[in-house]
């Protein structure tokens, strides 16, 4: 059977638009074709769903002759109608969570007070049918994180949501309580990453009341720790990696980018990688330096590898920071890296200097490349001298992958349904590392799905309160989507 179809979008959010669609269609008995109009709410965007986009044109040419309505590739749907009306009536709830959750202390060194944002959450989400588990993590020096797990029917995408609870005010900060000023809150964590956690629940709050969150497999996992993670990072992480590996798609809620009044999606981070460079050389009298007998010293050998690394490693999305330098004799760095002693006087040569800092890189290619390079400059020692480099592993880097922009794709065919502007890609290199990245070897990932706001880590920190709703309503009608995408 062949069909055409000249459809005039009457999307209530957006102008009219002419299309004419013309397929060859198998033919379908009248079951078939209920079956279609009622779970036709995929847009398709790749050619492995052609026989879903010949399902949809059939579905909206009954629904057309029917004079029933738009399709849903014209307008939201009856059920996305509900999401949006659902969104809307629950934003006193959304921002009087946000400010339960603002006003309950939760730095990451606060055990107690983290736990206590995770029982808000807990409380949000077990009447939506999530069975939520408390991961105690006091064995890494952290409080723990939240997991919550909802059962649907196998067949859709498996959805991972991810924030996290912890901020970087602990108790002693003066800056410790929400404040409303019209469409403006300002909130220790508010934006980062409170606003984000409160779109996921009115998210899901808006699915549940619409049906659409029934039949949805979804996990969300509340770190306790983001902010300061605990040691050894491979227990820390070992949940949040595990709900990667069963997920097939994984979203992320820290804050929205908003550009130039332009809304923009994450589909990328690099990682970082904590690393520590010790050098050391003969001591004497200063008048022996450069000589044959004592050669440069301890303070030469790190100048020239941290110069070396200035030359020769500056390439696109790659930066190597310095963050603190010690030399004498002696020198030390504190057990933690974010100390260090020294003494000396100017006629004596330096036995030992030591520095740390950071290496962030876009892939975990670039990673490695960028080590070995930064090894192979330390090798080339001066003349009597010596030194080292080790790294401490942190947040891997969360790749540009096309599973990751296919996703933004399927964002912006919400977008455009919704009648929202499209949402470009934001440069990697002006967002810093985030839980997304451990799960971003294992599922598609598409982050920055949180509120948005300014000041994050800063006395003042603010959130955007427009924002939750038009974030919530982007994530009920994407996750909804996906849940009925077959795996």
């Amino acid at each position: 059977m062949s069909l055409s179809i000249r459809m005039t979008g009457s999307c209530e959010s957006g102008p009219a638009r002419p299309n004419v669609l013309h397929m060859r269609l198998p033919r379908r008995d009248s079951s078939q074709i209920a079956s279609l109009v009622e779970t036709g709410l995929w847009s398709p965007l790749s050619t492995r769903n052609l026989p879903m986009l010949r399902s949809r044109v059939l579905a909206c040419g009954l629904l057309l002759a029917l004079s029933v309505g738009p399709c849903a590739g014209a307008t939201p749907v009856a059920a996305e109608q509900r999401l949006q009306a659902s969104i809307e009536a629950d934003q006193p709830h959304a921002v009087a969570l946000l400010e339960r959750l603002v006003n309950q202390n939760s730095g990451t060194l606060n055990l107690a007070g983290v736990k206590a944002a995770g029982n808000i959450v807990r409380a949000e989400l077990e009447p939506l049918g999530f069975d939520v588990a408390w991961i105690d993590m006091r064995a890494t020096g952290r409080a723990g994180h939240l997991v919550a797990t909802h059962t649907g029917n196998g067949r859709g995408k498996r959805i991972l949501l991810i924030g996290h609870l912890d901020t970087v005010f602990e108790p002693d900060s003066p800056f410790q309580r929400f404040v409303r000023n019209g469409d403006t809150a300002t909130g220790p964590g508010i934006g980062d990453d409170k606003g984000g956690v409160v779109i996921i629940v009115a998210a899901l709050r808006a699915m549940h009341a619409a049906g659409t969150l029934r039949d949805a497999d979804i996990k969300v996992v509340l770190t306790g720790d983001e902010e300061s993670a605990g040691t050894p990072l491979e227990a820390a992480r070992a949940d949040l990696v595990a709900a990667g590996k069963w997920a097939d798609v994984a979203l992320e809620y820290e804050g929205l980018i908003v550009d130039g009044g332009r809304d923009h999606a994450t589909i990328a981070r690099r990682g970082v990688a904590d690393w520590e460079l010790t050098a050391t050389g003969l001591t004497g009298h200063s008048s022996g330096v450069f000589g044959d007998a004592l050669g440069y010293g301890a303070n030469y050998e790190l100048a020239r590898i941290l110069d070396g690394f200035r030359r020769e490693l500056p390439e696109p999305n790659l930066t190597l920071n310095i963050g603190l330098m010690v030399g004498g004799t002696p020198a030390a760095l504190a057990p933690d890296g974010a100390r260090g002693s020294a003494a000396g006087k100017t006629n004596i040569m330096a036995e030992r200097a030591a520095a740390v800092g950071d290496l962030r890189a876009l892939t975990p290619e670039q990673e490695a490349r960028t080590r070995a390079r930064m090894q192979a400059i330390v090798a080339q020692h001066l003349p009597k001298t010596g030194a080292t480099l080790v790294f401490a592993d942190a947040y891997p880097p969360m790749a540009p992958t096309a599973g990751n922009r296919a996703l933004l794709a399927l964002l912006n065919q919400v977008n455009t349904d919704l009648g929202l502007p499209t949402m470009g890609e934001w440069d990697p290199a002006k967002r810093g590392a985030a839980d997304s990245s451990f799960v971003a070897a294992d599922a598609d990932v598409l982050a920055g799905m949180g509120a948005a706001g300014s000041r994050a880590h800063a006395d003042g920190e603010t959130v955007d309160l427009a924002s939750i709703p038009r974030q919530a309503l982007r994530s009920a009608v994407l996750i909804g989507r996906l849940a009925r995408t077959p795996r």
